[in-house]
C-alpha cells in the first residue's frame, strides 16, 4: 500500500467513525442543526485534547507527524474498539506485520490441524489466509455451503465467493450481515498488512466488479474475530442456526478457523445429520 492509498484509507476511516457518533453519545450539547450526521471536527478535536487544524489534516489524508500517545486521544474520543484501534495505529504510523506473501505461496495446513478439521464433524469449518483465501475445510462445510473442492484455488477466497457465487446469497437469510462480518475481518486484515500491495489491487477489482461491494466495504466494521448467529435456509435443509466463532492458528502462517457451530435447542444439528448421511456432496 503506497503512502497516498494508506492516508486515504485512514481519511475515509476516521470520516466514517466520526459519522457513527452523536453528541449526546459523547457527553456533548447537541448544539445548532447540523447538517450531516455524526460529531464536527472541532468536537473530536476538543475530546482528543489536539487543535481543531491538526485534526483537520489528519483526517484529511495529509502527510502529517503524528504519536501513538496523540492516536490514542483520538481512538478514545472516537470510541474505537481494540480492533479498530489496531486499524488506526497501522494506517497512521505505517506500521506492518510483514511484507508481501508472493502470489504462488499458498499455505500450508499442518496434519494436527487437518485432524481438528475431520473431529467438527457437525461443525462447518474453513481455514483461510490472511487474503481470506481458502486452504481448507472440513465435509459439513462442503455440504453447507458449497463443494470448494470444484472451485479452482486461485479462485477460492472467500469474499469473492460471498459476492459472485448464488449459492451464499441463496443461503444467508440477511445476506448483508454474513457479507458484512467477512468485510470486518478483510479490513482488520486490510491494516495489519499495510505494506501488502495485494489489498489495494483486489479491493479495486471488486469495487470495479460489484456494485454492492463499495457500499458495504465503506460501511464495515474493522473486527478480527466478529460472532455473529447466522440464519441460512438451505435449499435441502432448510433454516439452519449457526453461531460463527473466528480463532486465530498460531504458527508461521496467519491462519483463521472459522467455525460454524449449530446453534443449541435447535433442529439444525440434526438437520446437517441427516444432509451429510443422505448423501456424498457433488
Amino acid at each position: 500500500m503506497n503512502s497516498h492509498t494508506r492516508l486515504q484509507a485512514l481519511s475515509q476511516f476516521l470520516k466514517a467513525q466520526r459519522a457513527k457518533l452523536t453528541p449526546q453519545a459523547v457527553g456533548l450539547p447537541e448544539g445548532n442543526r447540523r447538517r450531516t450526521p455524526g460529531l464536527r471536527r472541532e468536537e473530536v478535536a476538543q475530546l482528543a485534547e489536539v487543535s481543531h487544524t491538526w485534526y483537520t489534516w489528519l483526517e484529511q489524508g495529509r502527510d502529517i507527524k503524528v504519536s501513538s500517545f496523540v492516536l490514542d486521544n483520538v481512538a478514545t474520543a472516537l470510541r474505537l474498539t481494540s480492533d479498530e484501534r489496531k486499524y488506526l495505529f497501522a494506517l497512521a504510523l505505517e506500521t506492518s506485520s510483514g511484507a508481501s506473501l508472493e502470489e504462488e505461496e499458498i499455505p500450508q495446513i499442518s496434519p494436527s490441524l487437518r485432524i481438528i478439521l475431520q473431529e467438527l464433524t457437525y461443525c462447518p469449518t474453513i481455514i483461510s489466509d490472511r487474503r481470506c483465501h481458502i486452504v481448507g475445510w472440513n465435509e459439513a462445510a462442503a455440504h453447507v455451503f458449497l463443494n470448494f473442492e470444484l472451485i479452482p484455488p486461485e479462485e477460492r477466497n472467500m469474499i469473492r465467493l460471498v459476492f459472485t457465487r448464488k449459492e451464499f446469497q441463496r443461503l444467508a437469510v440477511n445476506w448483508e450481515q454474513f457479507a458484512s462480518g467477512f468485510l470486518a475481518i478483510f479490513r482488520a486484515y486490510y491494516g495489519q498488512y499495510v505494506e501488502d500491495e495485494w489489498y489495494e489491487e483486489f479491493l479495486a477489482e471488486m469495487k470495479d466488479t460489484h456494485p454492492d461491494f463499495n457500499r458495504l466495504w465503506e460501511a464495515s466494521k474493522v473486527s478480527s474475530a466478529p460472532e455473529v448467529l447466522l440464519e441460512f435456509r438451505h435449499a435441502k435443509a432448510r433454516k439452519m442456526l449457526f453461531q460463527l466463532t473466528s480463532l486465530q492458528v498460531h504458527g508461521d502462517a496467519d491462519l483463521r478457523c472459522s467455525i460454524y457451530t449449530p446453534a443449541p435447542e435447535t433442529s439444525t444439528k440434526s438437520k446437517l445429520k441427516q444432509l451429510m448421511q443422505a448423501q456424498p456432496e457433488p
